[in-house]
């Protein structure tokens, strides 16, 4: 199966020109990451390399206008390392934003509460459920 893909995408008629895009993407990319210095690394993304012009995506509006500032010399920096770059396009394209997630608060038990908990614990045997009782009543009494 292997052999059967590998073989489909170095074909000329399957998908070389995919494959010889994405491993020309790797390389600058690897390229971009030792040139660029590490902070804007950092905050920016390879887009793609079309007609001889390297697309970067920035995650912000600070890091595309020093990324721009920087445009001819990384251009240069890869040119020299073998890969024909005639200028770059820098784009801001913002990393999806995280939905910040709410912190559950614990609430504490009520007295009567831990007074059913105790009764229970007391007429279990030594098992899981025994201990676990057992931190809930500990974790309760903290808190007060």
């Amino acid at each position: 199966m292997a052999e059967t893909l590998h073989r489909f995408l170095s074909a000329p008629d399957g998908a070389a020109k995919v494959m010889a895009h994405a491993q020309l993407l790797r390389r600058l990319d690897d390229v971009f990451r030792r040139v660029a210095p590490e902070h804007l690394v950092q905050a920016s993304n390879l887009a793609n390399f079309k007609s001889g012009i390297l697309v970067i995506h920035a995650h912000n509006g600070a890091v595309a206008a020093k990324l721009r500032q920087l445009a001819p010399t990384l251009a240069n920096e890869v040119t020299q390392r073998g890969i024909d770059c005639r200028g770059l396009q820098i784009r801001v394209h913002a990393p999806l934003a995280r939905i910040p997630t709410a912190t559950p608060q614990s609430r504490p038990l009520t007295a009567g509460s831990c007074e059913r908990l105790a009764a229970l614990r007391e007429s279990l045997p030594a098992s899981p459920l025994r201990q676990a009782i057992e931190r809930l009543l500990a974790r309760s009494a903290r808190q007060e």
